[in-house]
């Protein structure tokens, strides 16, 4: 029997959270969430640790159906502890502008830089957005295409799900995938090397 996880309701990353140790627990997982993100991050989570993944939507809610695989990943590993840091290079982006100071300068500085990293070595295997950082993954977004060549690199752009909450900017993503704190975590401390902007 499959265990029940009611994370309705639930701000980020609680769902994700909640599910992660259900899964520790039981081989097969039904997770009722009530909007797309946690939708999303659930499922995201539960097929890098090797789940199946079904989603039914409900009138109530919608039901994410996971059944754990031959192999799950890190399967009796406590919350939040990271592989050990040796991995690839990550790049966090906590604000739309780049240093402190002059607002504007900032502005042309964070496009500068965005133009470039495309260019450079060594590329960053992930690009975290948080805090005002949001602001630059959305539409209408200076550095926008600069974004969408990179994930289109291989890339990968992650987007604080709160953050955009926070600035009314959840539908206006316009390059990478909607995150919460928890893959941001995971993400930043299973790496070899942070670098913030």
């Amino acid at each position: 029997m499959s265990k029940i996880v009611d994370a309705r309701g639930l701000a980020c990353p609680q769902p994700v959270v909640l599910t992660r140790k259900a899964l520790q627990e039981s081989d097969a997982v039904v997770t009722i969430v009530d909007n797309e993100t946690a939708k999303s991050n659930v499922s995201r989570m539960a097929a890098r640790q090797g789940c199946q993944v079904d989603v039914e939507e409900r009138e109530d809610g919608i039901y994410v159906h996971l059944t754990k695989g031959e192999k799950l990943v890190e399967e009796t590993a406590p919350l939040l502890v990271a592989a050990p840091a040796s991995g690839p290079l990550v790049l966090t982006v906590p604000s739309d502008v780049m240093g402190r100071g002059d607002e504007e300068l900032g502005g042309v500085l964070v496009r500068a830089f965005f133009h470039t990293l495309g260019e450079v070595e060594p590329l960053p295997q992930t690009i975290i957005f948080f805090n005002s950082g949001v602001k630059l993954v959305v539409e209408g977004s200076p550095v926008v295409e600069d974004l969408q060549a990179l994930e289109a690199q291989g890339m990968e752009i992650l987007a604080c799900g709160t953050c955009l909450g926070y600035y009314g900017l959840k539908e206006k993503v316009a390059v990478g995938e909607v995150s919460n704190m928890y893959t941001i975590a995971e993400t930043m401390l299973g790496t070899g090397k942070v670098v913030s902007l």
